[in-house]
């Protein structure tokens, strides 16, 4: 099964943009043992900066400094039968997560 990763950027004002980036799971690598990472690396178990994690960025069209920030926020993931929509794998995207490091920011 796929895993879809679930996720959006809300902005001060607390207008949202949705995303769900699908990775293709060829090593069946299970929801936990991604969940377990995720909630390793996430900042306060639920930020994250989209383009160092290489999925979509979600933020809106126009920058406004009074209510907008870099950091998108992980919603969940779970197994799909829907074909990835992603250029890297789940394997790959492990790797990236993994080599994360917020101490810069």
């Amino acid at each position: 099964m796929n895993i879809a990763f679930h996720y959006l950027y809300r902005d001060g004002a607390n207008y949202k943009n949705l995303n769900t980036v699908i990775f293709d799971n060829p090593n069946d690598i299970t929801l936990e043992t991604l969940s377990q990472l995720l909630k390793d690396k996430l900042i306060s178990e639920e930020y994250f900066y989209a383009n160092e994690w290489k999925i979509p960025d979600m933020h809106f069209g126009s920058w406004d400094n009074e209510i907008d920030h870099e950091f998108h926020q992980f919603e969940t993931i779970e197994y799909t039968d829907e074909i990835a929509n992603s250029e890297i794998t789940l394997v790959d995207f492990i790797e990236i997560v993994k080599n994360t490091n917020w101490d810069n920011h």
